[in-house]
């Protein structure tokens, strides 16, 4: 019967088991017709849920999110409309949605039978603990035959798509150091016209100011051509979230990596409002060649949901990645696990004269061991994390050792808004 694509109920058992016993008796004793009924009661089951098992049930299934995008931690609206398609009503139908393990148990619904172009809803609130893609669908459907002996379960319609997006937090006014212009460790400014990479002279245009013809470009060309007016000059960051997997530690919301992303998409959100034209490196980001575009706050951190863990080979490619854009000059935010001391001498070495460089090194065994509750006052960072932050501030970084415990608006504070201090002994409480 599974494979016919249905179980029996208990009517259908009772049918099957009272044909059984017919046909049994019938021959013992001699009684062909009593052996025919049997016959007939034990198939009649199975032709049942082969006629049924042919005739799929004809609706559609569609599912709307309130919010679109929901932010990790918060809670969403699902409604869910299933539609009869078909020309004729449909059987009786028993609902339920599957969804990611991470979101619960999928709603269990009893949706009758629809008629003609009928439709019905129900609406199920869902709470997705992390960010990233998680999956509402497909509906699966318990479906009887007319006679009431078998049911089977079927998928109807297409799975759908909720983003969770990672948490960010505020943090503050406070602006990274080095705001001045000119001299090693600050922020040369950027003049950005329509986009980085676009030139000050373009083609004349109707309604363009005559004075503003540029004649040498207008000889060379054959065209007429208009000085483009300079847009504010802007300062350039770059947010780099080392992606490692071998690194982070943890598991869950209360992972590294989770924190990390939190903290990434924070710092991109920070130096948006601040003015700063902000550029993401994730493995992502750099394989689809966005990473040397400016990045606006929105499609930053809808990027950073779903971006994944990588092999350590992809960590090279940012630290290229963060060297070609900072060339000119800028800061750089690293949010990494003090993890591999030769990764790390590479992530030091990305920060150039004219450039101020910020880490945010996670302690990984902190966040394996779940501390999370822990006071970090009382608790001293594992050897890696304090010999990563001894490496950086040596290498002319402001660095901070984070724990479990603290929150990415603190982190900043601390990395932001301190003085350089002289680098720290290995294992040496922060």
């Amino acid at each position: 019967m599974r494979r016919l694509g249905g179980v029996l109920t208990t009517r259908g058992r009772a049918f099957g088991a009272a044909g059984a016993t017919l046909v049994a008796c019938g021959y013992l004793l001699g009684f062909p017709d009593i052996t025919r009924v049997g016959v007939l009661l034990v198939v009649l089951p199975l032709l049942t849920g082969l006629l049924a098992s042919r005739r799929p049930p004809a609706v559609q299934v569609t599912r709307e999110t309130a919010p679109v995008r929901v932010v990790a931690g918060e809670s969403a609206t699902v409604t869910t409309t299933v539609e009869n398609a078909g020309r004729s009503a449909t059987a009786l139908l028993l609902a339920q949605e599957r969804l990611d393990h991470a979101l619960g148990d999928g709603p269990r619904v009893l949706l009758g039978s629809l008629g003609f172009q009928e439709r019905r809803a129900f609406t199920y609130a869902v709470r997705p603990p992390v960010r990233g893609r998680h999956l509402l669908g497909p509906l699966t459907a318990q479906v009887r035959d007319p006679f009431g002996m078998t049911t089977r379960f079927v998928d109807v319609g297409q799975p759908s798509e909720l983003i969770a997006l990672p948490r960010t937090f505020p943090l503050g006014g406070s602006r990274p150091p080095g705001t001045g212009v000119g001299a090693e460790g600050e922020i040369p400014f950027m003049v950005a016209l329509h986009g980085e990479d676009d030139q000050s002279i373009r083609e004349y245009r109707d309604g363009d100011d005559l004075r503003r013809i540029h004649w040498p470009a207008t000889a060379r060309t054959g065209e007429l051509m208009v000085r483009q007016e300079d847009r504010p000059a802007r300062r350039r960051g770059v947010v780099l979230l080392d992606p490692r997997r071998d690194a982070h530690q943890g598991r869950g919301e209360g992972s590294s990596v989770e924190w990390a992303v939190s903290a990434a998409a924070s710092v991109v959100v920070h130096l948006a409002d601040l003015g700063y034209a902000v550029h993401l490196l994730t493995p992502e980001t750099v394989h689809d060649g966005h990473a040397d575009q400016q990045v606006e706050p929105g499609p930053a951190v809808e990027g950073l949901a779903v971006t994944e863990l990588a092999d350590s080979l992809e960590l090279t490619q940012l630290t290229r990645a963060a060297q070609s854009l900072l060339a000119g000059g800028g800061v750089l935010v690293a949010v990494v696990v003090g993890h591999d001391e030769q990764a790390l001498r590479r992530i030091a070495a990305v920060r150039q004269p004219g450039s101020t460089a910020l880490a945010l090194v996670l302690d990984g065994p902190a966040f394996a061991a779940g501390s999370g509750t822990a006071d970090r006052s009382a608790r001293a960072p594992h050897g890696d994390a304090a010999v990563a932050v001894d490496l950086l501030r040596a290498a002319g970084w402001r660095a901070t050792t984070v724990g479990p415990a603290d929150s990415v608006t603190a982190a900043w504070g601390r990395l932001a808004g301190t003085q350089q201090s002289a680098p720290l002994r290995a294992g040496a409480n922060r």
